[in-house]
């Protein structure tokens, strides 16, 4: 799997996938469709992948939670493809690849950029079952009024959580949910509505 052909066509692909990547983080909430498929090991989720191919290379450290960390099919494939060094810190990653939301480390063990340079902070994608269960309305910038969004496994005081990356404001971490061929981001910029949790 490590030596298996990623994207059919590299270019075109990762031109796809970055573009869904943009628009996810412009519309925070919406749901944008991964048109690259990629064939993965497992645990990698098909749109991780397809984002990792495209926004990972030697100078973007990636840390991996405990379920991709012990899968070497796994770390050999994005060392292979991508050429990204795999770091054990999670404050030293330039992105975060997490197959088990719902025990991820938290938020600000991760990342978030400085004053002077809060684009250096973590992307964490993390692999979710489905865009369902408790539901949280948004705000922010990239939404016209208020924006719902609902995702199952989350990590733990996710409401909480969220609230305090968007404290941080210009810096904080990004975050990516990934089923699938389907991506959701939500970027620093969003809060959280009061009385929506």
């Amino acid at each position: 799997m490590a030596l298996a052909a990623a994207f059919d066509n590299p270019v075109f692909a990762s031109q796809s996938v970055f573009r869904a990547v943009m628009d996810a983080l412009a519309r925070p909430g919406e749901r944008k469709t991964i048109t690259a498929p990629v064939k993965a090991p497992k645990p990698l989720d098909p749109a991780a992948a397809a984002i990792a191919l495209t926004l990972l290379d030697y100078e973007t450290p990636v840390w991996l939670d405990p379920p991709l960390a012990k899968s070497a099919a796994v770390t050999d494939w994005l060392t292979f493809h991508t050429g990204a060094p795999i770091t054990a810190a999670p404050d030293l990653a330039s992105f975060a690849l997490i197959a088990d939301p719902a025990n991820a480390p938290a938020f600000e063990r991760f990342n978030p950029g400085t004053a002077d340079y809060p684009d250096r902070s973590t992307t964490l994608v993390m692999q979710v079952d489905g865009f369902s269960g408790e539901t949280v309305t948004l705000a922010g910038p990239g939404i016209a009024r208020t924006a719902t969004f609902a995702a199952s496994p989350l990590p733990a005081d996710f409401a909480v959580q969220l609230s305090a990356n968007r404290e941080l404001f210009p810096r904080g971490v990004d975050l990516l949910f990934v089923h699938k061929d389907t991506v959701v981001a939500l970027p620093r910029s969003v809060r959280i509505v009061e009385g929506s949790r």
